[in-house]
């Protein structure tokens, strides 16, 4: 992934392990760092586009699973795998290898972790890409209607009655291939993005769990960081894609209207993975906006 890396543990005050990834050995501030935050049961993988492109263009990059992700520790307290905690984790973890500034990049629920870290700790956050997030609780938002309101009750309640059928099933539908294709159409630009792509990221999905995606989404339900929005003076792009069936595009462009120092950047047939669909145009919008 990159010319150079270093891969390590970190333990957070609480004691968990987090796992990070970084092409510098020792941070120089003179040079532009950054870290990048993915989406709601995702991982790196949805990144890797801009990851190579960063890389080789000479940036300093960070990085890292949240706790109960992947490599890192947490799965077993999900309770604390929580907005401002996995924002605390990031935050220290920047702190231990001597980071004082970087530009966040967050895509879908890394848009709300990186506003997060923006709210809690404004003088470390230079500035930030937010790509197909929203600030709004998603019960009410997703697919553009309420039937997450809806859903996510029965879900719940599947889990705590059945909970080995339900780990099963989510380990499982990765594997379907009618999920497959419903998951490529509806997420992504299906004529943009292979097959493969969509096979890593369901295979990843199905490692993390149930547990961690409904807690997660639980977060998601109960964002109430609007107030907030007129403080973040940061530099910031606000990226999407017109045809995003996930979260509606209209939410993008308020969010930009909302913070001070915003600007938008639109593709017509992105979807909300805009960066999988077209990452040479992303990488490059990307690129202007930091060297601004």
């Amino acid at each position: 992934m990159f010319k150079f890396n270093q891969a390590n543990f970190f333990k957070t005050e609480d004691n968990e392990q987090i796992f990070y990834l970084k092409n510098f050995s020792v941070f120089d501030v003179t040079k532009t760092t950054l870290i990048f935050n993915y989406g709601l049961v995702c991982s790196n993988h949805h990144w890797q586009y801009q990851v190579e492109y960063f890389d080789q263009k000479g940036y300093q990059i960070l990085l890292h699973d949240y706790r109960g992700h992947f490599q890192s520790t947490g799965a077993d307290n999900v309770k604390k795998i929580t907005f401002p905690q996995m924002a605390k984790d990031i935050k220290e973890l920047s702190d231990f290898l001597g980071i004082t500034k970087a530009y966040l990049l967050g895509h879908s629920m890394g848009v709300n972790i990186t506003l997060e870290m923006a709210k809690n700790y404004p003088e470390f956050v230079q500035g930030m890409v937010l790509i197909s997030g929203t600030f709004m609780a998603v019960n009410d938002v997703m697919f553009d209607s309420n039937i997450m309101e809806f859903v996510t009750p029965l879900c719940l309640a599947g889990m705590e009655k059945y909970p080995e059928v339900m780990k099963k099933l989510w380990t499982a539908s990765g594997l379907n291939p009618i999920i497959r294709n419903i998951i490529h159409t509806t997420g992504f630009n299906k004529a943009m993005v292979s097959k493969e792509f969509i096979e890593i990221y369901l295979n990843r999905v199905g490692q993390l769990g149930p547990e961690v995606f409904f807690q997660l989404f639980t977060e998601m339900m109960k964002v109430n960081i609007s107030a907030n929005l007129d403080r973040m003076k940061m530099p910031t792009l606000v990226m999407g894609g017109l045809k995003d069936n996930v979260i509606p595009n209209h939410l993008q462009r308020t969010l930009a209207s909302l913070l001070p120092n915003a600007e938008s950047y639109y593709l017509p047939t992105g979807s909300h993975v805009p960066q999988a669909d077209f990452p040479q145009m992303i990488n490059e919008r990307i690129d202007l906006f930091l060297n601004q």
